[in-house]
């Protein structure tokens, strides 16, 4: 069910691309230590997942479970935000990179998209297996938070789900208009910056002659993420093209499929995403919870107090939902 938020931006970041890049800029000298390990997949490449802490076989702690935006990584602001939050409140946190994600590019000519759930299931069913003592939460941010619907979404009803609730937080639920709006205004600004770093690790491929599809003159002339999506992501995970892509990749009509808790939050005012089609949905099940704030940017969400001190409002919120269930 569709529920206003509650969210209240700082006063003085209404503007959707100030909360946006503030976001980034007061967390940049934030740190939190991590323990990484390297997941064998069984298809031959590898995952690196870091933990807040390692647990022990016997392990009671809530476990969440952490997936980033696309290009993201345990840096990200908002998954250094996350974490923290997650140890404040005794639980454990543990991060997972995408492949290629890490620092280290994946070994398979394919690394990651929107609609990529191998991974997460896999690990998922790994952490299943480690720890049967405690219970375990999903968080996903932006392309992460397509991925977690998808995910969840695929999962049967009457099975014994590893996880008792979940999180998603500005997803791009409807990637087709959602690639046409970061193509707008000052939006570009974003899209640019997610290019220029696709366009990189693609050309680290293509110099180990792992794309053979491509030439430098013709990576280099991609500027949109439609086109790199088009020329890359689509041809390297075997879709047709990039609508047909955001077509089968995309988790807003596959939210309806999620039966367990689950929390959605979207700003209107996303510059990232088209909030029209994202929210075009005539009904949802009593289990899914989709807040809808008119501010907030792409995972900005920042708040003041009275003293007009910034705070991080969604690392208040979706630990206070978690809490209910873990």
């Amino acid at each position: 069910m569709f529920q206003q938020s509650q969210f209240t931006p700082a006063w003085w970041l209404k503007n959707p691309h100030l909360q946006t890049l503030s976001a980034k800029w007061l967390k940049r000298k934030q740190h939190i230590n991590t323990i990484t390990e390297t997941i064998e997949l069984p298809d031959g490449d590898f995952i690196d997942i870091d933990w807040t802490e390692k647990p022990s076989a016997n392990n009671t702690k809530p476990i969440v479970v952490v997936l980033h935006g696309l290009e993201g990584s345990k840096e990200s602001h908002y998954a250094k935000g996350i974490l923290s939050a997650i140890q404040a409140k005794g639980w454990i946190g543990l991060l997972m990179h995408f492949r290629g994600c890490s620092g280290r590019p994946n070994r398979h000519i394919s690394s990651y998209h929107s609609g990529d759930t191998r991974d997460i299931r896999y690990l998922s069913s790994l952490l299943k297996q480690r720890y049967q003592a405690c219970k375990f939460g999903l968080i996903g941010y932006s392309l992460g938070g397509n991925v977690a619907v998808k995910y969840l979404a695929s999962l049967e009803e009457n099975s014994q789900h590893i996880y008792q609730c979940a999180a998603v937080i500005c997803a791009p639920l409807h990637l087709s208009s959602c690639s046409d709006r970061i193509n707008r205004g000052f939006s570009k600004v974003y899209q640019n910056y997610l290019v220029t770093m696709l366009k990189q690790h693609a050309l680290e491929k293509l110099q180990s002659h792992k794309i053979s599809h491509l030439n430098t003159k013709k990576l280099s002339a991609i500027k949109t993420v439609r086109e790199f999506d088009q020329h890359v992501t689509a041809p390297l995970n075997n879709f047709l093209d990039a609508e047909d892509y955001y077509q089968k990749a995309s988790g807003r009509d596959d939210l309806a499929k999620i039966s367990l808790p689950c929390l959605i939050i979207h700003a209107q005012d996303d510059p990232f995403l088209s909030h029209a089609d994202i929210t075009d949905i005539d009904t949802l099940p009593d289990n899914i919870e989709f807040e809808v704030s008119q501010f907030g940017g792409h995972v900005g969400f920042i708040g003041s107090n009275q003293f007009a001190k910034p705070y991080f409002w969604l690392e208040q919120k979706i630990p206070d939902y978690l809490q209910d269930y873990l």
